[in-house]
């Protein structure tokens, strides 16, 4: 056994599924504990709001020790933000015209050297020549600058004895460090349409996934692996019977027969567990057939010959003369299992028969949600793509460790 599971670690895939497995598993264990949010905890009033931290407004025009003043050039940015590129390339036509600049000095990207050219350069009683439109526009672009540049700054009304009285005077200059600022919230991955934090949310996510697939997984290997000793051993009519069944469930697509009793059972009683027996009741057929298989091959080999004709029992020499003989591919079942379940669940989500819960999330719920929210319409990536790359990252590692396991314990691969 030791020597197996070095030979298992000295599998360049098998180490590196595992490493982006145990990656993905310690987040969604530990995070959900570090997290002061609880993951379907309604913070964002304003749905799908993006990546970000944001400050409380008022705490920030109240906080007046901690501000501070930078000159202009440092807020071009807002000057960058108010103009379009069609805007600033007619500041260059008129910098280069009528201001006698070179071309070659100037450029869209350099916001603060065109604010600064502008200022020095731009006289509103030059004659331009062209349209009427071409003069306007000139005119609204001067006056756009000069407001954004402005440093007269924005005074909030406060409430007097005598009514309105002017209060605190924010000025276009003045900066404050965010750490001083008593609220603040930090939204790394934004937030869904519910206004949930889409972190905190995933990561308990991942983690109801992850209990879907292993529950199903280990339902569906458990039956196969019964049934497929039981069927390769024992052979005869309990054999055909069981090939009977077991060609029944493969005739039958089984996410079709998924989806049939995922519907029949009701929403109100589709729990997270409930969808997860239902994916594994459904799963076990391949795990049965290639369990047979090899079975078959096995059940008249000298060792197994020499315990029946010792006396043994016949779950004595299935558990202790064959199982361990295919204990390797069964945990290799095991693991396809688990990532088909976890995508079972998705795919069962997507189309609305996932578990009916308001108490956790799973990854297939907030695709289902990010579809409802229209979120890649409207470019809302965050909602669905941390999401998508979940399940792909854990998909991909779980086959990996699988490909690396059948390297090590496949012989022909392995001299191959």
């Amino acid at each position: 056994m030791r020597h197996q599971i070095k030979q298992v670690f000295h599998s360049p895939k098998f180490v590196v599924g595992f490493i982006i497995f145990m990656i993905i598993l310690i987040m969604a264990i530990f995070y959900p504990m570090i997290s002061s949010v609880d993951p379907l905890q309604n913070i964002s009033k304003a749905p799908l709001t993006p990546p970000g931290t944001y400050v409380n407004v008022e705490d920030t025009v109240k906080d007046t020790a901690g501000q501070m003043q930078f000159e202009l050039p440092v807020v071009a940015g807002r000057v960058d933000d108010a103009l379009n590129e069609s805007q600033k390339q007619r500041m260059i036509d008129w910098l280069v015209t009528y201001g006698g600049v070179a071309e070659e000095t100037l450029s869209i990207d350099d916001v603060e050297g065109l604010i600064n050219t502008w200022n020095s350069k731009y006289d509103p009683t030059i004659a331009v020549q062209g349209t009427n439109s071409l003069r306007d526009e000139y005119k609204r672009i001067a006056a756009s600058v000069s407001s954004i540049l402005s440093t007269s700054g924005i005074t909030l009304a406060e409430k007097g004895e005598e009514g309105l009285e002017a209060g605190i005077t924010v000025k276009g200059e003045m900066f404050i460090n965010v750490n001083d600022v008593a609220n603040t919230f930090t939204f790394p991955l934004g937030a869904d349409n519910f206004g949930r934090d889409v972190l905190t949310e995933l990561t308990s996510a991942i983690r109801t996934s992850l209990q879907v697939g292993l529950i199903a997984g280990l339902i569906a290997t458990a039956i196969g692996l019964a049934l497929g000793l039981l069927a390769g051993y024992v052979g005869g009519v309990i054999d055909n019977f069981i090939t009977f069944i077991t060609n029944i469930f493969t005739v039958i697509p089984s996410f079709v027969l998924l989806i049939l009793i995922a519907n029949a059972i009701g929403g109100n009683a589709r729990g997270v567990e409930v969808v997860a027996m239902v994916i594994g009741f459904t799963s076990w057929p391949w795990t049965c057939r290639s369990v047979r298989s090899q079975v078959l091959s096995l059940r008249n080999r000298d060792h197994v010959n020499l315990s029946k004709l010792s006396g043994h029992s016949m779950p004595k020499i299935i558990l202790r003369d064959i199982l361990p003989y295919v204990a390797s591919y069964v945990v290799m079942a095991l693991i396809l299992q688990i990532s088909s379940g976890i995508l079972a669940e998705a795919q069962l989500s997507m189309l609305g028969l996932g578990p009916s819960t308001t108490k956790v999330a799973t990854l297939g719920l907030m695709m289902n949600w990010a579809q409802k929210s229209s979120a890649w319409q409207i470019g809302a990536w965050w909602h669905f793509l941390p999401v998508i790359l979940s399940i792909a990252f854990i998909s991909f590692s779980l086959n990996l460790m699988n490909t690396g396991l059948d390297q090590v314990f496949n012989p022909q691969l392995r001299d191959s």
